[in-house]
């Protein structure tokens, strides 16, 4: 029954899937377990409609920034052979032991050879490295070709691009880092400048057009619905309004 209900044919890019998200999005502070089970369940869909007519079966599946294990739950129900790499144990660990078929490593260095990977797939990690671009043309460069790359990230300009310090991160990501600190009494999960960057849509549009390695199927606002996509491409509005841009791209 999981199976049947991860297939691309019952997921739609809907107003009542967007609603369900971001009430499920409110909890990932007091209900991991339901931020991160909600998002896996979509990405599996999503990811499916661009993955042609078998969608995920089969697939060898590369999960760049894993995490817990709730996105191989996801994955390997829609019949994925899934791979996780983070370069934080304590994340890939958060649901116990750390699962077979996890890599400790860095992003923009990615472990694996050349054309190794079905899809290669990024949730909300692109705002925490230093080097977007690099990161980004590692994923392509292991993908195989005609194989998937699934990118996205969250925003700086969006309502949650300063994460636990939102929405203080408008008036500086440096700022809102001490002033987070200043009223817990310890440094955010996130830290500006270390951990997490300010990251745009524009930076990634324009690495999307100059890169040559894939064809770029898709950039759209990945939480919205179908006939609101168009907003990622507004100068200045787009930053703001996306919340999360996701590139999706076939290796060529």
């Amino acid at each position: 029954m999981l199976r049947r209900s991860l297939n691309a044919d019952s997921w739609a890019p809907t107003v009542r899937r967007s609603v369900r998200l971001f009430a499920d999005f409110r909890h990932e502070q007091d209900d991991p377990r339901r931020f991160y089970t909600a998002l896996a369940t979509d990405s599996v869909g999503q990811l499916s409609a661009y993955a042609g007519s078998a969608g995920l079966a089969g697939k060898v599946v590369l999960d760049v920034g894993g995490g817990p294990g709730f996105f191989r739950d996801a994955f390997e129900s829609a019949g994925a052979t899934y791979f996780a790499l983070d370069a934080d144990v304590g994340e890939l660990s958060g649901q116990g032991e750390i699962a077979p078929g996890t890599v400790i490593g860095d992003g923009m260095r990615l472990p694996f050879a050349d054309a190794s990977v079905d899809v290669c797939y990024s949730s909300n990690v692109l705002e925490h490295v230093p080097d977007r671009a690099a990161m980004a043309d590692e994923m392509l460069r292991v993908t195989k070709p005609g194989g998937i790359v699934f990118l996205s990230y969250t925003l700086w300009y969006g309502p949650w691009g300063g994460h636990e310090t939102s929405p203080w991160h408008f008036l500086g990501g440096r700022y809102a880092r001490r002033r987070y600190a200043r009223t817990h009494g310890h440094e955010p999960k996130n830290k500006f400048g270390e951990s997490m960057y300010a990251v745009t849509a524009a930076e990634m549009l324009r690495w999307a057009r100059a890169q040559n390695a894939g064809e770029v199927l898709a950039r759209v606002a990945r939480y919205h619905p179908w006939w609101a996509r168009w907003i990622v491409r507004v100068p200045v509005i787009g930053e703001v309004l996306s919340w999360n841009l996701l590139l999706v791209l076939r290796k060529r």
